[in-house]
Parts: C-alpha cells; sequence; structure tokens
C-alpha cells in the first residue's frame, strides 16, 4: 500500500514558514547557479554570433586572435587569387583584409579606462558581413579619418556619438555613423578605412581575410590549395568557427568558478532542506507510528518523506529560475581573454540551463531528505505511537 502523493505536499502546507524559508534557500542556489550558466552562455552566443557559418577567416597560423595575426599584402593578394571565392555582381572577390589593433578608451560615467578593438576594414564589408546594418549616420568615407562605432561602444564610452571625435593613434577621428552588429562582438568595436588605420598605427599588415564562401566543399578545396603552398603560413576557419574558439576560455573559466561558488552555496541549501525534514519527522512520530500500524510499510514512509523534500527543491528551483529568468533585461561588459578588449554581451537563459538547475535543485533536495526519510521509515510502531 502507498502513501497518496497528496499526503506529502500537505504536510508541507502545514507548516508555510519551515517551508518557505527552506524553499527560499533553495531558490537562491538556483538563481545562482542559473545565472553563472546564463553568464557563460551569453558570453559565447555573443563570439559565435560575431562570425557567419557562410565566411571563412584566414589569420596567421597558430594565432588565436585576429590581434596577434600578421598577413601580408603579397599574402593577402594570393588568397584572393585562389579559386571558391564567392563572386560578387562586379565579378570581384567578396571578401575583406581587415587590420585589428586595440586602444584605450574612457567608459562614460566614472571615465575609466577599458581596452577596445578598432578594425580597419573596407566599404565591402557589408556585402561579406550581411548582419551589419548602418544605424545611424553613415558610412565612413574610404581614405579619409572617419570612423564609425558599434551599438554597444556608443553606449559605454565617452565621445563615440555621431558627430564627436575620438582621439587615438595620434590623430583625431569623427565619428560619422553607427553600425548595428545583431548583438555580437562587433557591437563593441570601432570602424574605419583600412589603409588609413594601417598609416595612424604604422603597420605594414593585415590581421586577417574574411570571404565569403559558399559550400564546404569549396572551402575544403580552398584549404587544400592553401596547403599546397608553402609560402602560405596560415589558418583557414568558418568564421563563427574562429570566433565561438576564442569564447570557451572564459565560459569555461565562468563555469567552474561559478560552479564551485555554487557548490558552497547548495551546502547552507542542504543543510536547510535537512532541517527543515528532521523537524518534520520530530513533529510527526506519532502520525508516522499510526500510519505503519494501519499496514503502510517502511517503503512508503521513506517515499512519503522523500517526496516532501524533492516538492521542495522543485518549488525551489523553480522560483530560482523565474528570478534568473530577469537576467536577461541585461546587459553586461567583460573582457574577452582572447583579445583583452572589452566586450558587451547578455545573459542567455536556454533549455540546457532550465534542465541543469532543475537538476541541480532536486539533488539538493534528495541529499537533504534521504536522512530525515530514512529517519521516520525505521521508527519503531510502538515508540512512534508513544510519540518518542
Amino acid at each position: 500500500m502507498k502513501l497518496p502523493i497528496s499526503y506529502s505536499y500537505r504536510n508541507l502546507l502545514v507548516r508555510r514558514t519551515t517551508t518557505a524559508l527552506t524553499v527560499l534557500g533553495i531558490a537562491l542556489v538556483a538563481f545562482v547557479y542559473a545565472a553563472v550558466l546564463m553568464l557563460a552562455n551569453g558570453i559565447r552566443e555573443t563570439l559565435v554570433a560575431t562570425g557567419l557559418n557562410e565566411n571563412a577567416i584566414v589569420v596567421q597560423r597558430s594565432s588565436q586572435s585576429e590581434v596577434t595575426s600578421g598577413i601580408t599584402r603579397e599574402v593577402i593578394n594570393v588568397l584572393m587569387s585562389i579559386q571558391g571565392i564567392e563572386q560578387g555582381l562586379d565579378g570581384w572577390p567578396l571578401a575583406v583584409a581587415e587590420t585589428s589593433v586595440l586602444i584605450n578608451l574612457p567608459k562614460r560615467g566614472a571615465g575609466d579606462v577599458v581596452i577596445v578593438t578598432t578594425r580597419g576594414t573596407t566599404p565591402n564589408v557589408l556585402a561579406v558581413r550581411k548582419n551589419i546594418k548602418i544605424a545611424e549616420g553613415r558610412f565612413f568615407r574610404p581614405g579619409t579619418s572617419e570612423i564609425i562605432v558599434g551599438s554597444a561602444t556608443r553606449k559605454n564610452f565617452q565621445n563615440c556619438t555621431v558627430g564627436s571625435t575620438i582621439k587615438f593613434a595620434q590623430r583625431d577621428w569623427q565619428v560619422v555613423g553607427v553600425f548595428d552588429a545583431g548583438r555580437s562582438g562587433f557591437d563593441s568595436e570601432i570602424w574605419g578605412d583600412a589603409d588609413q588605420f594601417m598609416q595612424a598605427f604604422r603597420r605594414d599588415v593585415f590581421s586577417s581575410l574574411t570571404f565569403r564562401i559558399p559550400t564546404d566543399a569549396a572551402l575544403n578545396a580552398y584549404k587544400s590549395e592553401v596547403e599546397r603552398d608553402n609560402r602560405l603560413r596560415i589558418d583557414v576557419k568558418r568564421e563563427d568557427v574562429f570566433y565561438g574558439e576564442q569564447s570557451e576560455s572564459l565560459a569555461t573559466f565562468i563555469r567552474i568558478l561559478g560552479t564551485i561558488i555554487t557548490a558552497i552555496f547548495s551546502i547552507g541549501a542542504i543543510i536547510g532542506a535537512m532541517i527543515t525534514m528532521y523537524a518534520s519527522v520530530a513533529n510527526r512520530t506519532r502520525e508516522v507510528g499510526t500510519l505503519q500500524a494501519i499496514g503502510f510499510p517502511q517503503s512508503s514512509v521513506l517515499l512519503g518523506f522523500l517526496l516532501e523534500a524533492l516538492f521542495l527543491s522543485v518549488m525551489g528551483g523553480i522560483i530560482g529560475l523565474i528570478a534568473a529568468s530577469f537576467l536577461q533585461m541585461f546587459s553586461l561588459s567583460t573582457m574577452s581573454f582572447a583579445t583583452m578588449a572589452e566586450v558587451e554581451f547578455r545573459f542567455s537563459l536556454t533549455l540546457d540551463t532550465v534542465i541543469n538547475v532543475m537538476i541541480f535543485s532536486i539533488v539538493m533536495g534528495a541529499i537533504g531528505g534521504v536522512l530525515p526519510a530514512f529517519r521516520a521509515s525505521r521508527l519503531k510502531v510502538v515508540d512512534a505511537l508513544r510519540g518518542a
């Protein structure tokens, strides 16, 4: 004979205060764990969204980012002559050679100086990266000291509105436009003319070559051609894969650190659940004896008390997830481990996060409830009826 499920949750309703406190403790841990996973997801999604799957990017061999890469003009010309790159309506390859350099800029408000990525590019970048749109103003004119800034850069840094002037590389640069990169890493950059940037920063090499390539077969053929040329010491990857790899170290660090912190917090929640369940057993010894006397076996009593702990953990997990979901309304900025530049991102709640948080909450409830439930099931009928 089994105890009805309603028996378990009705007992929780009788002890509203202790039940609420235990649920809130579990909810707090669930919230922290969800926030950590959402943080890591947000960073990865932002950097992965920076690249398009239909694009390929070429960087110097073994370079972890464009900032540390260097490709000469001669090599760029060779790379653009290899067959496989998609052609535009004008018959020219849909490719853009770019240079990436880090600068320091003061943030709005406190004025803290942080690192920002500048990207020297060309007008056909909008044909190569079709997820980039001019949101305000216009595109810069080639051969001038005009620049455009990402939407996150305009929001977070001083003198980054249209019409303002920014000074870096010993030159004044006029902001003529703001571009929207769909919440990708490009939103945290500053773009200008590649030749002008190379002159200002005194660079004689490009950082990367990005081009549209229609199929995986075409990309594999392109890679094979590159590997046959000993002059080309470069790596060729899908653009989204390249930027996704840059997120792994930071996202992994956040997950590990966050999991350790969450595990420490969970000890308190488990102890709270255990105290609640032990108190429940102590206050209901006569009831347990009565259940056994009328025919309920020890396994049913064990399951009944364990279900109470699981009800607590499920409610705590749901409340924690609901609270964490509101974090999606906020954005944060952090330093990319790959480039050391600041990148803005948002918290991202995914199905995997929901599942992991609920499993973690249930495990907390099970650990906190199993010993009290076992004690209740081991009470002898005579002792329990006496209220011992």
